[in-house]
């Protein structure tokens, strides 16, 4: 016990050394300043740089594939941008097909990807194997980029006999072989959770950092604000990526937040925050790479406003066409990430659009054999939900599980299946 105590007081005696350096880092003199005066001294230009950061646009590639900024453009290989091309492709046809099986009855929801697959394969394409990634609804093309197979992520969403998360929160991927932190459903609670893992990894003077992801509807709840407020007093090590893509749901972004930019947010908590062009992946790769690097080397948290556009329903419960005009769809398509990206690496001379689009073809065909072998592996024994919850099984759910023992010997009899 006395060990134990001994333990406790240390980490308590480090924690409050922390709390007191960030304290006396806050002042000169290591008093507390005179709080009844205008701000002032070089911190001021140093907002009015991070401002302009926060209201600016930054994008390396137009729409049309054309080079607008050779400085953001990363000192990556041609066999690099090859690469990152074809986890896009990979990302946008498993997310096709996870959509027909979902119309199909065979997966229970599906949040689309289309249009955010620059978000999620730019941002997690720089990171280190160790470092740990808590994504939200769409980043198929990160859970690709960790090491996911396209197999993994069907035997997830099918909820077969090989899902790891064993049939519980379907349409959530995770998984702890690539540092995949399932999310949660509610909205922006993986902010403070993932700034929380960024701390211990500070605390425990490891240089791996958080990457996480969330929507532009997650700035406007609670724990966006208060993740962010802990990430900067702490300054810890983590870059935190808003997937902009102008509704949360059936909200535009005009109605949710009066702020000019969703970037600006991060400045209230000493966060620096920088609004790029979310369907360049050039863009996407150099500023998260950039981050990540500054908070490795303890320069702190960044936030990222990635503007993109989602170009198809919230989820698969959701019709699209009752808050927004199919038009609107129309136009975006302009702006696709896929087809940016063929255009700018034709004009690079990196690769034709004819030979991009043929690599497409040959990704579905690869992912619709999978899907075949996929669809025939056995489900998840029935009883599955009763499993994994409780350390021991109390009265009720020793009732339920005899119910539904009952009611399948019951069915058998009577020749009838529940899976038909």
């Amino acid at each position: 016990m006395a060990v134990f105590i001994r333990l406790y007081l240390g980490r308590i005696k480090r924690l409050l050394a922390i709390s007191v350096k960030t304290g006396l880092n806050m002042s000169k003199t290591g008093l507390m300043d005179i709080p009844f005066k205008p701000v002032e001294g070089s911190v001021v230009e140093e907002y009015k740089a991070l401002l302009e950061e926060a209201m600016g646009f930054k994008r390396a590639v137009d729409e049309e594939g054309r080079v607008v900024d050779e400085g953001l453009l990363p000192k990556i290989s041609e066999g690099d941008i090859i690469e990152i091309y074809t986890y896009m492709v990979r990302a946008r046809v498993i997310d096709s097909w996870l959509l027909k099986l979902q119309r199909m009855g065979k997966v229970a929801l599906h949040a689309p990807n289309k249009g955010q697959e620059a978000v999620a394969v730019g941002a997690a394409k720089p990171l280190r194997r160790d470092d740990w990634v808590f994504p939200s609804y769409r980043e198929l093309g990160a859970y690709l980029v960790r090491g996911m197979s396209e197999e993994e992520i069907l035997d997830r969403a099918l909820a077969n006999a090989d899902d790891p998360l064993k049939g519980s929160d379907f349409a959530i991927f995770g998984n702890r072989r690539y540092n995949l932190v399932p999310a949660p459903v509610p909205v922006g609670n993986q902010i403070p959770i993932s700034v929380g893992a960024a701390y211990a990894m500070k605390y425990l003077g490891r240089d791996t950092i958080t990457l996480t992801f969330f929507g532009d509807g997650a700035t406007s709840r609670g724990d966006f604000h208060a993740g962010l407020n802990f990430a900067g007093v702490f300054k810890v090590p983590a870059v935190l990526v808003i997937q902009n893509n102008q509704w949360a749901i059936s909200v535009p972004r005009a109605r949710q937040t009066a702020a000019p930019t969703l970037a600006v947010k991060g400045l209230a908590y000493g966060v620096p925050g920088i609004r790029i062009d979310g369907n360049d992946v050039m863009v996407v790769y150099k500023v998260v790479s950039d981050a990540a690097e500054k908070a490795r080397r303890g320069g702190g948290p960044t936030l990222v406003e990635a503007v993109t556009y989602r170009l198809g329903p919230h989820t698969t419960a959701d019709d699209p066409s009752r808050y927004r005009k199919s038009e609107e769809e129309k136009v975006m398509e302009r702006y696709e990430p896929l087809r940016r990206m063929r255009k700018f690496m034709d004009s690079m001379g990196i690769m034709t659009e004819k030979e991009a689009l043929a690599l497409e073809e040959e990704w579905n065909s690869r992912v619709e054999e999978i899907v075949r072998r996929v669809l025939a592996k056995p489900p998840l024994p029935e009883n599955v939900f009763f499993q994994n919850v409780y350390s021991e099984k109390p009265w009720f759910i020793l009732e339920e599980e005899r119910d539904l023992e009952e009611t399948l010997r019951t069915m058998e009899e009577l020749g009838l299946s529940y899976r038909e």
